[in-house]
């Protein structure tokens, strides 16, 4: 955990980082509206790759590499999880199935059993 000396510290420094992306992601909009007479691939290409310059620059940022630890600790409760087998998966949609089913056929019947009272009572 960085104290607040720290930050106002780097604080120049990051804004500057936020900046430079900020500046990148500006110039692939620029580039993109100036450059609209290209293939779109080529446009789409120059996008992609000023956007990963970009988020490599911010990775650089304090927050950036608070970003990319919250994805390491996802992705090691993604391993984490047990995922259910094909036969449990295969069950409980069924069961869910069944059970849409059966509130479909409850609802349905309600519906029509009131339509008749509601009919009879008004005529």
């Amino acid at each position: 955990m960085t104290t607040s000396t720290e930050q106002t510290q780097s604080s120049p420094a990051e804004a500057f980082k936020w900046l430079v992306v900020a500046a990148i992601i500006a110039a692939a909009v620029i580039g993109n509206a100036y450059y609209d007479d290209q293939p779109l691939l080529y446009r789409v290409a120059g996008v992609v790759v000023m956007g990963i310059f970009a988020a490599l620059v911010a990775s650089f940022t304090v927050k950036g590499r608070a970003f990319i630890a919250l994805l390491q600790d996802a992705r090691a409760e993604v391993r984490r999880v047990v995922w259910p087998t094909k036969q449990e998966t295969g069950q409980t949609t069924g069961v869910v199935v069944l059970v849409v089913a059966f509130m479909a056929l409850l609802l349905w019947g309600l519906d029509a059993l009131l339509g008749t009272v509601i009919s009879s009572v008004i005529g």
